[in-house]
């Protein structure tokens, strides 16, 4: 083979990657924007947290005088506010982006993972309230400084995720770029994990990243889930300031599913793209050059959620000390 072919072939491999690279470019170019448009946004999102909490008290007060009249307004209020509160900014995207965008995941467990992290941000929130008004019977100023460290914990859940996920794709690529290792043939028919008999004696690294995945999976919805959502906090202490907390509680788990909406559709998009890029990649690459591709972005994703985690940490201040839209 000409010295010219060899070249074109090697090109030909890495145009084939493209898909990747693009997906890499869109991500950098959303940082940066993100990054420069960020104060407005959070601007943005504390003016339309104070109408929306206004207009959920005003429903509360309905309620209260005649339930069966302004009860299902405010069901429907509080979904739609659980869909718009969801567009907002917030750690949950960024660590179902992520996880989505550079691991794969198949589309049940993918909406799996945002019903239960949805669905347990609003049990958080309910058994919070229940726990520090109900149960310990200690002032509001207590519920708001316990959803304070909730949130830190969920945090430092995302931080511990991103080192998890690095250490399995560091141990991956190691795997991927370590030297072959030439086993001398025998006459005689023994198995071993390095023969090429065609059997499979040993799972691969598929399989065993698919058997490890719960680990993770596991902490998603935690990190997700454990930080309580500030408005449903809001409806479930003044519900319960003005006698009608089941209300509140059903105002959150409205909440809590239109939260899921918006998430689960969130990450229907993110697997989309990730099939497309898959899809378009096509098999022109060598196996092991698309294998230490996706491995790099899965070092990449952990990276990011370390980073962000490490931010939105030392970020978090208590309610009332600072920008707090959601």
């Amino acid at each position: 083979m000409s010295v010219i072919s060899t070249t074109r072939i090697r090109a030909r491999r890495w145009l084939s990657l493209w898909p990747l690279a693009l997906f890499l470019l869109i991500a950098a170019i959303g940082g940066v924007w993100l990054w420069y448009a960020w104060p407005q946004v959070m601007i943005k999102s504390i003016v339309w947290q104070r109408e929306v909490n206004q207009q959920m008290s005003v429903l509360l007060k309905a309620v209260a005088a005649s339930p069966a009249q302004a009860g299902g307004s405010l069901l429907l209020f509080s979904f739609l506010y659980g869909v718009l509160h969801a567009l907002g900014p917030g750690h949950g995207k960024v660590v179902i982006t992520t996880w989505l965008a550079t691991h794969p995941s198949k589309l049940k467990s993918s909406i799996g993972l945002t019903l239960a992290s949805s669905l347990l941000q609003g049990l958080v929130a309910i058994g919070l309230v229940v726990v520090v008004l109900s149960i310990l019977q200690l002032p509001a100023r207590q519920l708001h400084l316990s959803g304070f460290w909730l949130e830190k914990g969920s945090y430092a859940l995302v931080g511990i995720l991103g080192v998890l996920l690095c250490w399995r794709a560091l141990k991956k690529l190691h795997a991927l770029l370590r030297k072959p290792r030439f086993i001398a043939f025998t006459p005689h028919h023994v198995h071993h994990e390095n023969c090429g008999c065609g059997h499979q004696h040993m799972p691969n690294p598929e399989q065993i990243h698919h058997d490890d995945d719960w680990r993770a999976r596991l902490m998603i919805i935690l990190s997700m889930g454990m930080r309580p959502c500030s408005g449903a906090i809001m409806v479930l202490l003044f519900s319960k300031v003005i006698g009608v907390f089941g209300w509140g509680i059903v105002s959150a788990l409205a909440m809590a599913a239109g939260t899921s909406l918006t998430i689960t559709s969130l990450a229907l998009l993110v697997h989309s793209f990730r099939t497309l890029a898959v899809r378009l990649s096509g098999n022109h690459a060598p196996v092991l050059w698309r294998q230490v591709g996706w491995s790099t972005l899965a070092l990449a994703g952990g990276a990011i959620l370390v980073v962000a985690a490490g931010v939105m940490w030392v970020s978090a201040v208590p309610v009332g000390r600072g920008l707090r839209p959601f």
